[in-house]
């Protein structure tokens, strides 16, 4: 094992699977004690953003609209512990709409989402999630058939 500047891969995936842990039980908090605070956020098909407040903007954003689940969750490190990846079906709910979007009446979606993460010094220092928003637009009835 190397020395405390890097972390390992099994310390990365308990990192990893500590965060979607939070995520199902609606603990903001919770997620943002596991970022840096310079943590960088890629939305899918959307801008990057920095910083825990943007993160914490962002969450606060998607309880207002969403309450979602991550289901059937798998997790890979790197040997290095210094990337993460995982793969998981998102099972959500739309609440309220979101600008831009299909209106919110309550419709039900399971996506399956990609996640990608930079771990430094134990914490989660990027986070990229990819899914098809085209896909989810078709779920929630915005979408051509």
């Amino acid at each position: 094992m190397t020395s405390g500047a890097h972390t390992s891969d099994l310390q990365t995936l308990d990192l990893v699977r500590r965060y979607y842990a939070a995520f199902n039980a609606g603990d903001a908090e919770g997620m943002l004690a596991l970022l840096t605070g310079d943590v960088r956020h890629d939305i899918n098909e959307g801008e990057t953003q920095r910083g825990l407040e943007a993160f914490r903007a962002f969450l606060e954003r998607m309880d207002t609209h969403y309450r979602e689940r991550a289901e059937e969750l798998v997790v890979m490190a790197s040997g290095d512990g210094t990337r993460a990846a995982a793969e998981f079906m998102i099972h959500g709910e739309y609440l309220k709409t979101d600008p831009g979007l299909p209106e919110a009446r309550g419709q039900r979606y399971v996506i399956p989402v990609g996640a990608f993460f930079e771990v430094r010094e134990g914490r989660i220092a990027r986070v990229t999630n990819y899914y098809n928003l085209a896909e989810w637009s078709r779920q929630v009835g915005g979408g051509q058939d």
